[in-house]
């Protein structure tokens, strides 16, 4: 039997009829504990983490988790977020390497995607799609690490307070973007990091700023995803501009589930594409 499993940052439980397995990141204060399952109360934790003046941080999947999630599966398919932010890809290693013990003859291929969120999910779709059409375990594998560097990430954020909060950025750099109303925009750089590009006002000018670097990552009308942190309307109006420009595209928005909508935060949107 083969499973599909990730992270649950990818913001997926099932396509097509396939599920994916989804191991939950942790999102804490030091008074509470949100764990990013698929029945998480989003609204709350954000609400919550706006009151709470207090550190916050993140906690990847536990090794027991992953062999958890493994378990009855003889070819698993594995998918994690960036290495370079997070030690849940690392975690999944361990756990490789512990189920192989009790598994010797199970195939696992486990995906370091650089990235997060619909980047994920767009990597998942591709795998599935693979392995759907008969693609056997060895082609998957081999053909999955060129379509990880064939699609991006990109995100506008309306306010940076959970990046202060837990120290990955300035808090006066934080307050200043949500006195003066600033959204900002970035991608996720080749090597797996938060990239910040640009300090935009105005929401027409944001979406005229996203199709356009969309399009300068090569983008040609392939597959198109948004998760949205309570602003569908954005999302709506970034999927609708780039069908503009690319009728064909295949696209999709969703609300971001909890590690997503963490550093998303409230009114943020993160997109991924094929280029």
């Amino acid at each position: 039997m083969y499973k599909f499993v990730a992270d649950s940052s990818c913001d997926f439980d099932a396509w097509e009829d396939v599920p994916v397995e989804t191991v939950p990141l942790t999102i804490s204060t030091d008074e509470r504990d949100f764990v990013d399952t698929m029945d998480m109360d989003v609204h709350e934790m954000l609400d919550y983490l706006l009151e709470y003046k207090g550190r916050s941080y993140t906690a990847c999947p536990s090794t027991e988790n992953w062999l958890k999630a493994f378990e009855g599966a003889d070819e698993l398919y594995v998918i994690a977020m960036t290495s370079h932010l997070s030690g849940t890809y690392n975690s999944a290693c361990v756990a490789r390497d512990i189920y192989l013990e009790n598994n010797p003859d199970a195939k696992i291929c486990i995906v370091d995607t650089l990235s997060t969120g619909p980047e994920m999910r767009i990597i998942i779709e591709q795998m599935i799609e693979w392995k759907l059409a008969g693609k056997s375990f060895e082609e998957i594998s081999s053909k999955v690490k060129a379509y990880c560097d064939s699609t991006r990430l990109f995100f506008a954020f309306k306010s940076l307070h959970n990046f202060a909060q837990n120290g990955r950025v300035n808090k006066v750099v934080a307050a200043m973007v949500e006195k003066l109303n600033i959204t900002i925009t970035g991608i996720a750089s080749p090597e797996g990091n938060i990239q910040p590009g640009q300090k935009i006002r105005g929401t027409k000018k944001v979406v005229a700023h996203l199709t356009t670097e969309i399009t300068k990552a090569g983008f040609n009308g392939g597959k198109l995803r948004i998760c949205y942190i309570e602003n569908e309307e954005l999302a709506a109006m970034v999927a609708d501009s780039v069908k503009f420009v690319y009728p064909t595209t295949d696209v999709k928005i969703y609300p971001a589930r909890g590690l997503c909508s963490y550093y998303g935060e409230r009114g943020g949107i993160i997109i991924g594409c094929e280029c």
